[in-house]
């Protein structure tokens, strides 16, 4: 065992948390929340996460209203889900690991039309990609009361999602959605207070995090996901991307992770390998829908090489700018990755697709060490499993070799 893979599996301290080791489980949405309530697949996905070893399980995309969801079927944190909420934590912590509620907001970007609004908001006028053939093609811009409202909506979900047995909140302003629409130069067109200078188009995602630490206090850890570049021209990059890294800093922000790409845009930026497209027309069941993927998706979804660590330069970027925690994600796949990745000085490493293919990955480093290898191939099936009955698994099915 090296030093830097020695160092990964002891405990940490984040905020007022103490992690069993610096490995997360990144966010990967589960599909497992049918009606919008925690079923027991998330339960037992993320309990095989602890099981495993992990330091901490991150729940994806917790919604922190109706009208932030991009599909009917993903969960809002509302109280009328708190058992299974409790269910989740306790099933986690049984298996003496740790959990994280991701708290996102899909603003513009969204097939879910509520009966409350009358099309999905973000930060200005636009075209929905997502919603053009749902009934929903255009979004609008939030006004005064939107962003009261939104804010408080975020303090809200942190308030429940403490209660329910949380140990920490990633929120989400990475990936195009909501917080990110604001960051990004591209989706941002206001002219207000909340659009123009990088200033300003942090305000709304700073006086969030500020809400959040007022409900849930100064020891408990918040993360947050921000992207180094969304993908492409005229999008984030990563002068801004470290500049709101300080800012985030300064607002008293316990950890990034580093993320890029937008799922509106460019979501092969963040997966690389292998398109699932073709998988993801098949399973597509809106008609319309899945003639525009199958004809013009290919723009989005190219197959994109894969590399190992493949954030890493854009990512030393950023750790020059604060001195905060990071989190480094993308393309961490082996050992040496991930101590190349210490020795970069990222304080904790998150993995998505080299743990759903292999949930026991921690213990397996214990024993393997230096030799450790993923056996994921990236060819980003799991992506498409999202819709699946049962939600995202790894098509070359979790390893189930004795450590």
């Amino acid at each position: 065992m090296s030093p830097q893979l020695d160092s990964l599996l002891q405990p940490a301290r984040l905020a007022g948390l103490v992690l069993r080791n610096r490995l997360i489980k990144t966010a990967t949405f589960e599909g497992m929340c049918p009606g919008g309530i925690p079923g027991d697949d998330l339960i037992r996905h993320h309990a095989s996460m602890a099981r495993g070893g992990v330091g901490l399980t991150t729940v994806a995309y917790c919604g922190v209203s109706p009208d932030g969801l991009t599909f009917p079927d993903q969960m809002w944190m509302h109280a009328g889900i708190f058992p299974q909420l409790r269910r989740l934590t306790a099933a986690v912590h049984g298996e003496g690991g740790a959990i994280s509620a991701q708290l996102a907001h899909c603003g513009y970007f969204s097939r879910n039309r509520p009966r409350s609004i009358p099309r999905p908001r973000g930060p200005s006028v636009c075209i929905n990609q997502y919603g053009l053939f749902s009934g929903i093609p255009f979004g609008g811009a939030m006004d005064a009361a939107d962003i009261r409202r939104t804010v408080a909506e975020y303090a809200a979900a942190a308030s429940l999602v403490r209660d329910a047995g949380f140990d920490a909140i990633e929120i989400h302003m990475g990936h195009g959605y909501l917080l990110s629409q604001f960051i990004s130069p591209a989706l941002n067109k206001r002219r207000d207070a909340y659009g123009g200078s990088l200033e300003n188009r942090m305000a709304l995602p700073l006086q969030v995090l500020a809400a959040v630490r007022g409900t849930v206090g100064r020891d408990f850890p918040l993360l947050a996901k921000l992207n180094l570049s969304d993908g492409f021209k005229g999008g984030l990059e990563i002068d801004e991307a470290c500049q709101a890294a300080r800012l985030l800093e300064q607002a008293g922000l316990d950890a990034i992770v580093m993320s890029g790409g937008l799922v509106s845009r460019t979501p092969m930026f963040l997966f690389r390998g292998d398109s699932p497209l073709p998988q993801m027309v098949l399973l597509e069941k809106n008609p319309l829908q899945r003639t525009a993927m199958k004809w013009f998706g290919g723009a989005s979804f190219p197959n994109l090489p894969f590399e190992e660590l493949y954030f890493l330069e854009l990512a030393r970027q950023m750790r020059r700018s604060v001195t905060m925690p990071l989190v480094y994600l993308g393309g961490v796949s082996s050992a040496e990755g991930m101590a190349r990745a210490v020795d970069e000085g990222f304080d904790f490493l998150a993995l998505g697709r080299a743990l759903l293919n292999d949930p026991l990955l921690p213990q397996r480093l214990q024993v393997q060490g230096r030799d450790w290898r993923s056996a994921c191939n990236h060819c980003n099936q799991c992506v498409a499993s999202m819709g699946l009955p049962g939600g995202i698994r790894c098509v070359l099915g979790p390893q189930a070799a004795v450590v």
